[in-house]
């Protein structure tokens, strides 16, 4: 029979239809129903990707932040390496060497200098291991005096210098009695009482000067030496060492990577994510505390081993005021990088912000040293509340419960800091 024009040819029996789909057409797993078989109101399987469980978006972004920590080699140097040579340049120059020898000037020579009698003064001097005595005319005794290179100038004694002194260049003058080599003269010590070098040199001086013409001691006295490890300058110097280190990497790692991901626009994709803002920023919170544990190690372990520190206190304690001094700093970097839209901005709040902290919350000195009513604002600062906590537990031993003022406060700048940068944050 003739084919029907338009009709569709008809498949020969050598020649099957190829299959439309291979999954269709293939084997049936065993316990599987067949899809024809099913009845027509079936749901229809769902695709391989949807049966994927959910991931938290918490957990994805705090992954995220240490995977860009890890992958930048400034970051790391400046976190762990930095504040371990920061400690290895102050633990050498403040090392324990002992007092310094008190530097000393005695005129010789000219119409006030003090002739024969320079001999037998600098034999009393020298005999001092505590001393070094320079013989100097009296324009380089006055040079040295001025420019700092000697706490102190012997001079001879004249009556207008008892007189009037030099009261205007901060000076005092003292006098001793008169030496049979002097003549009918005694001595001047020429210093200035502002100095503290000064003012010890002129004790040292004239007790080897006193006991040189003879003097003996009223009451018999003994010394006895202590030397306490928690009172060097490197265990003060170490907890300050951690605190900067805990404010640095807060503030520094948190405000440059979000004002990156804002020049570059990511933050605005991220927004428009199912994520929520606040999972975004406790994701840079939550990051600081792989590396916490870290830091706090590499610090407080080198000077263990490098100069002796040890921790007096609890290790738990320690834990926990890290803790939370972590997390203060991180909300006020994150709080300093809210608005800002360049790297420039940024950096320019961020020197703003840490640098009163460096020079007055007692990194590298006491804070006790700035005035009376400069201390209520020095107190409130988180930096010194976690310089304090830190010093009362390491080097003091300390429990946790007498440096609760000092968490409650690096708590309460935390948390407003944290809400406050969750209100004002720039997305665009």
């Amino acid at each position: 029979m003739p084919d029907v024009i338009g009709a569709k040819p008809r498949p020969s029996q050598e020649q099957a239809p190829p299959p439309t789909d291979p999954v269709e057409t293939g084997p049936l797993p065993s316990g599987a129903a067949d899809p024809e078989a099913s009845s027509p109101g079936a749901a229809t399987p769902l695709p391989e990707a949807s049966r994927y469980r959910p991931v938290n978006p918490l957990w994805e972004l705090t992954l995220a932040r240490i995977r860009e920590f890890v992958r930048e080699p400034e970051a790391v140097f400046w976190v762990f390496v930095f504040p371990v040579l920061l400690a290895i340049a102050l633990g050498i120059a403040f090392r324990d060497t002992g007092p310094q020898k008190v530097q000393v000037a005695v005129e010789a020579g000219g119409p006030r200098g003090l002739g024969s009698g320079s001999g037998r003064l600098m034999e009393w001097l020298e005999g001092r291991p505590d001393i070094e005595v320079l013989l100097l005319s009296p324009e380089e005794a006055a040079r040295a005096l001025r420019t700092g290179r000697v706490s102190l100038v012997l001079q001879r004694d004249q009556s207008e210098a008892l007189a009037t002194g030099n009261p205007e260049a901060g000076e005092t003058v003292s006098a001793l009695p008169a030496l049979p080599e002097l003549g009918s003269e005694g001595l001047v010590y020429r210093y200035d009482p502002t100095r503290p070098d000064s003012r010890v040199a002129r004790l040292v001086v004239d007790d080897a000067l006193q006991r040189g013409m003879g003097r003996e001691d009223v009451a018999r006295v003994r010394d006895e030496a202590v030397a306490q490890p928690g009172a060097r300058y490197i265990d003060f110097l170490i907890p300050g060492l951690v605190g900067l280190n805990l404010m640095g990497s807060g503030m520094w790692g948190l405000g440059f990577a979000v004002v990156q991901a804002r020049t570059r626009k990511l933050l605005k994709l991220l927004a428009a994510t199912p994520m929520r803002r606040t999972h975004f920023l406790l994701s840079f919170m939550l990051s600081r505390l792989i590396f916490l544990a870290l830091e706090v190690v590499a610090v407080i372990g080198f000077g263990w081993i490098a100069f002796g520190v040890s921790v007096h206190g609890s290790i738990l304690d320690l834990g926990v005021i890290s803790l939370v001094g972590s997390m203060s700093f991180a909300g006020l970097g994150l709080l300093v990088a809210a608005r800002p839209r360049t790297i420039e901005g940024v950096s320019g709040l961020m020197n703003l912000v840490m640098l009163p902290m460096w020079l007055l919350s007692g990194t590298f000195f006491a804070a006790g040293r700035f005035p009376e009513f400069w201390q209520p604002v020095i107190q409130a600062l988180p930096l010194t509340a976690l310089n304090d906590a830190l010093r009362a537990n390491i080097n003091e031993g300390l429990p946790l419960a007498s440096s609760l003022p000092d968490v409650l406060v690096m708590a309460a700048w935390g948390s407003v800091s944290f809400l406050l940068a969750l209100r004002w944050f720039r997305w665009q």
